[in-house]
């Protein structure tokens, strides 16, 4: 199993969970407190979870909710300038939130280092990753994003999720791109139930079979809210799943995960405690 991950400018040591902190420069992402809005507020949000311990920083400006399509153009204009501004200003990586290719190449061009794709690795952000040399991280989705559609059954979550991405993981190769570029996502809340993505953090371990690093984005998702509320109709609001996170976050440590993509610092220390009481005895915790 790879403790480094390969990004565009060096590598990212992952023998310790990495906490990612999250960036919208958008209005309308799923939690409130995260909707930076412009790049300059963008910049001030990104210095500032970098401040408090982030040690990579996701920067995204199209919302994953589900609507209508936005030009890439647009996208790029609010995406790049945030990038280029927490390049110069901090001395944290930076990933590209975007299933855009067009858009991860702007955005590369502007400072970052990888890309965070929810589209799940489409032929044509292959060709980004394996041109650039960007880190890559493969989201599992079962079609495009921001399109509503039914939520498959799966006979076994886990065991789709190893298949799915050993496909996607030999379709990169192909293409050029390293596996050492390549970390997995298995999609918390996309395509998946309430109860697929509980078993998923139970069973997080069994990812690691493929041998990639595992990416895990649970931050105030739905299914926690769901899980708060007993009921998918009546989960508690993004707003009131911060401890929800940080108990989630503590569980997919133990269980395997090497990066975790947070809002708040609060599940940044829950994700740092849980490592340590985790390490191997003799390990150097401080």
């Amino acid at each position: 199993m790879s403790s480094r991950w390969q990004l565009r400018d060096g590598t990212l040591d992952l023998d310790r969970p990495v906490g990612v902190g999250i960036v919208n420069v958008t209005d309308d992402s799923m939690f409130e407190g995260a909707r930076s809005g412009t790049p300059e507020r963008a910049i001030e949000d990104g210095m500032r979870l970098a401040g408090e311990g982030f040690e990579m920083l996701d920067v995204g400006a199209v919302a994953a909710r589900s609507g209508p399509p936005v030009p890439a153009e647009e996208e790029a204009a609010r995406l790049a300038p945030a990038i280029e501004g927490l390049a110069d200003r901090t001395r944290v990586p930076i990933s590209a939130d975007t299933y855009s290719p067009e858009v991860a190449r702007r955005a590369i061009e502007a400072g970052a280092v990888a890309v965070n794709d929810i589209g799940g690795g489409t032929e044509e952000m292959l060709n980004v990753a394996a041109e650039t040399g960007c880190g890559l991280v493969v989201m599992h989705i079962e079609g495009p994003p921001r399109e509503d559609r039914p939520t498959p059954r799966y006979p076994d979550v886990v065991e789709h999720l190893k298949a799915w991405f050993a496909e996607r993981i030999e379709a990169a190769v192909a293409r050029g791109v390293s596996e050492d570029q390549i970390v997995i996502d298995p999609g918390l809340d996309f395509d998946l139930s309430v109860a697929d993505d509980v078993e998923i953090i139970r069973r997080l371990g069994e990812l690691r079979e493929l041998g990639r690093p595992l990416y895990v984005s649970l931050s105030r998702k739905d299914f926690l809210g769901a899980v708060l509320a007993g009921s998918w109709e009546e989960r508690a609001p993004a707003g009131d799943r911060e401890w929800a996170t940080a108990a989630a976050t503590t569980l997919a440590v133990v269980a395997g995960a090497d990066l975790l993509r947070l809002h708040d610092r609060s599940a940044l220390q829950a994700m740092r405690v849980a490592a340590a009481i985790d390490a191997p005895r003799g390990a150097a915790l401080v």
